[in-house]
């Protein structure tokens, strides 16, 4: 949702606009998804691990472990900074496992992650019924649905600070939950039409000297002030909740520089690129990932997508998106 260059727009048109940007709050949302092997052979109080994962700031990883007729299956989550002391993060997690003959059973719990892992305990006994093949390989696919409710205490190191050592140079304060940041009225809107229309249209808020911003995450919005204040804060983790202000408030800029971000440096997989580019009409990074689908699978690693992806791929590819969605 973007604020067009309009400023004749009516206060209610304006208030609409700022209802609708507190409905689009960004979930900070993955999956944890790994295959074990031999299951059925774990000895007791033996454990198995998947690889470690980087999301948001922190190192996550799955595992499972034999507790007499129990298999136990772990979250585990650790700050990328060791030295980071305290920290919380408040979840919603659904877990879902998976036999070989598809036999699946999901869960779903909450919790606080501080020092302890979550953890849910399954049947043992009765799972290696269903894990047991013929004496092949015993598979057992976990998958773990996260989304992050809250976190403290977790994240990059500001590049910029925004605090009260900045009130001689700025005019105007912007509060989200919360916290306050004194910044330039001036040059917010030179960045976003949005501020723009805010600080110097013709609206209650104008006359403010601190205005509060809603549905936006706090830490998001600290990434985009340093980006639009020239930092380079701009990584896998920081460029979705970016992008998602900078769309808000149509910031150009912003928007060019997460773009050129996933262009070259961003390790993101395609259908992420894909989904990004989709929803924030990134054109050339669109194009980058047409140009990046050469077979079925690749295809296929992005086919959630498919009633968006068929109007902008190539003749000969939209007959692979056709013959999926028919077979």
């Amino acid at each position: 949702m973007k604020w067009r260059k309009n400023f004749s727009q009516s206060k209610n048109q304006f208030r609409k606009f700022q209802n609708l940007m507190k409905s689009q709050k960004l979930a900070k949302k993955f999956v944890l998804k790994h295959v074990f092997r031999n299951v059925a052979n774990l000895k007791e109080d033996e454990s198995s691990f998947s690889p470690t994962v980087k999301h948001f700031n922190m190192k996550w990883r799955t595992q499972i472990k034999r507790l007499g007729d129990y298999l136990e299956v772990y979250v585990i989550c650790d700050p990328i900074d060791s030295s980071t002391d305290e920290w919380s993060i408040e979840t919603k997690l659904e877990f879902k496992m998976i036999g070989h003959d598809g036999y699946s059973m999901t869960k779903s719990s909450k919790h606080r992650f501080e020092t302890e892992n979550e953890w849910i305990s399954l049947d043992f006994m009765e799972w290696t019924r269903y894990l047991a093949h013929n004496g092949q390989t015993i598979l057992l696919t976990i998958e773990v649905n996260v989304e992050i409710v809250k976190m403290t205490g977790v994240g990059k190191k500001n590049i910029r600070e925004f605090d009260e050592s900045q009130k001689d140079l700025s005019d105007v304060i912007l509060v989200v939950k919360g916290n306050k940041f004194y910044v330039s009225k001036m040059l917010l809107a030179i960045q976003s039409s949005y501020f723009k229309a805010l600080f110097f249209g013709q609206f209650d808020e104008s006359q403010k000297s601190e205005i509060e911003l809603n549905g936006i995450e706090l830490e998001d919005f600290q990434n985009f002030l340093e980006l639009i204040h020239g930092e380079s804060s701009v990584y896998d983790d920081t460029v979705a909740g970016i992008l998602h202000l900078a769309d808000m408030y149509d910031a150009p800029t912003a928007i060019r520089r997460c773009e050129e971000f996933l262009l070259g440096k961003s390790k993101k997989t395609l259908k992420k690129k894909l989904q990004l580019a989709t929803r924030y009409n990134l054109e050339k990074l669109k194009e980058k990932c047409m140009n990046e689908i050469k077979t079925v699978d690749d295809l296929r690693s992005s086919i959630l997508l498919n009633n968006q992806i068929k109007t902008t791929l190539k003749p000969e590819k939209n007959f692979l998106v056709l013959d999926m969605m028919i077979f």
